[in-house]
């Protein structure tokens, strides 16, 4: 098992604690393509990812996929859902080899919610993703597809340029590749990235990118 004390929301647990966690927490592997959780299933397990990349999306009424985040290790997923006992919002699928820790959600909230230290770092993680769905909300609604793209460089310092490829760009920013594409040739041409030898962008100047959204 995954050493849970590396996770800061174990980590003022002592070793007692720890070891009964571990009694009704399950560690599985999650192959490229396998499916996490399908939306308006009903959650049963506190889920922490430990490996991967997890896209968790919505589907329209079109059969199109809106993807409203990925998540990286280590981190909760859907922790509200879970708490509130509701079905979850949207799918998640690994767009990697992954691996996840599934805590039984009954056991830990019989042992273990009634902490008000555990109880509090449950408040803070909430806390994190509705700001982050705070800033999803006025990226994709009150900025232009230049604004969009330069704002989100900026605020992960360059590293989405790397970590991202094109198309999970295009969908995190919800425009189409050939948008990206236009836009990356105009922030390109407005010398606020450049490309490496190895043809991939990198932030040339910082201030400049900032400058298109502040």
């Amino acid at each position: 098992m995954t050493d849970l004390k590396h996770f800061y929301f174990f980590s003022n647990l002592s070793e007692e604690q720890l070891a009964l966690i571990n009694t009704f927490a399950t560690r599985v592997k999650m192959p490229k393509g396998s499916v996490l959780f399908y939306e308006k299933e009903q959650p049963k397990s506190l889920t922490l990812l430990t490996e991967g990349v997890l896209k968790v999306y919505k589907t329209d009424l079109k059969n199109n996929e809106i993807v409203m985040h990925r998540f990286m290790p280590t981190t909760l997923i859907a922790e509200m859902a879970v708490l509130e006992g509701l079905p979850y919002p949207a799918s998640a699928v690994f767009e990697s080899d992954g691996e996840v820790i599934q805590i039984d959600f009954a056991r830990f909230k019989n042992e273990f919610l009634h902490d008000p230290d555990i109880a509090f770092l449950f408040f803070k993680s909430l806390s994190k993703k509705i700001r982050y769905l705070e800033s999803v909300i006025a990226l994709n609604v009150v900025l232009d597809s230049t604004t969009r793209l330069a704002k989100f460089i900026y605020d992960t310092n360059g590293d989405a340029l790397i970590t991202y490829k094109n198309y999970q760009l295009a969908e995190h920013l919800h425009m189409t590749p050939e948008t990206l594409s236009r836009v990356f040739k105009k922030l390109l041409k407005l010398n606020l990235l450049e490309k490496d030898l190895n043809n991939t962008y990198k932030i040339k100047n910082k201030e400049g990118l900032q400058a298109l959204f502040d």
